[in-house]
């Protein structure tokens, strides 16, 4: 009876915990698009002509939204719509990939305990302001504090797994880079979302569960998964705004094609630039340090 409340309380946790995550995140990002979504996708349309500010705008947007897939999205509508060119687009989509490195950045640090003072700061201000843009900004903060709750529950479903030799087993199969790079893919097309994953990665490397070489794999993989939504996207759209999503998954493709065989240059360097007994910040500065190069 034990071993299955065990069970019972390891899923529902887990996968609770990634329902809060995935809803705070949605929740966040339709809040932000409403307070200033014009405003954006205007100086995303106007700034793309230099290639460098178009990749500078292109992190910085999806730094804000907390997804590259809605950068994409936005950018195959542009093209649809004959506001931008297949070759203003790419830039962008190099920027996002940078810009997705934010999240991970932020979910390193111990952020779980303002996660309900968020909850509660957040849905104060959404249920008693009359104002529309008030209400969204509680709603953003309502969002974001239900990612650190869900992350809290995650990290506390996980911890049982360090005893577990059934799962100890799986994880000792993502040792293998190609492996661990096809598991990070997979999930993250499921649930569309690039950050959910780099999250539960940074969990399992948090609590010594994972390494932190099959944890910037994983990752890896995360980056190719999240093209999923583009692509879908794209779909009985014109072939510019199809090549756009095209673009999008063979730069993600070949950076992990050409970073897999560095990945143990790429942890040492994160051990290097992180403390040492924080094994989440160096996954995220791997994160990032993969993207940005």
């Amino acid at each position: 009876m034990t071993q299955e409340l065990d069970k019972f309380t390891l899923i529902t946790g887990l996968f609770g915990g990634l329902a809060l995550f995935l809803f705070g995140m949605d929740l966040m990002t339709a809040a932000l698009k409403r307070v200033a979504g014009e405003q954006l996708r205007d100086v995303l349309g106007k700034v793309t002509t230099n290639r460098f500010m178009g990749a500078g705008i292109g992190a910085l947007f999806t730094g804000l939204v907390n997804s590259s897939s809605v950068t994409t999205v936005i950018l195959v509508g542009f093209i649809s719509a004959g506001l931008m060119s297949m070759a203003q687009s790419v830039s962008v989509i190099m920027g996002a990939n940078i810009g997705s490195t934010v999240t991970a950045q932020i979910l390193a640090f111990n952020v779980t305990r303002f996660a309900l003072p968020m909850i509660t700061l957040g849905f104060a201000v959404a249920f008693l302001f009359k104002n529309r843009d008030w209400q969204d900004y509680g709603r953003m903060l309502f969002g974001i504090g239900l990612v650190f709750y869900g992350m809290g529950l995650m990290s506390q479903a996980m911890v049982p797994l360090r005893t577990s030799q059934m799962f100890i087993d799986f994880i000792a199969t993502l040792e293998i880079p190609m492996l661990a790079v096809l598991a990070g893919m997979v999930f993250t097309a499921v649930i569309q979302s690039s950050a959910a994953t780099t999250g539960i990665v940074i969990v399992l490397a948090g609590q010594g569960v994972m390494t932190l070489e099959t944890a910037i794999a994983v990752a890896m993989g995360a980056n190719i998964g999240t093209c999923a939504t583009a692509g879908l996207a794209a779909i009985g759209k014109p072939r510019e705004a199809v090549r756009a999503a095209v673009v999008h998954v063979l730069f993600n493709v070949a950076g992990v094609v050409v970073w897999i065989m560095f990945i143990d240059q790429l942890s040492a360097f994160a051990r290097m630039i992180s403390p040492q007994s924080d094994v989440p910040r160096q996954v995220a500065n791997a994160h990032t340090v993969f993207n940005v190069a």
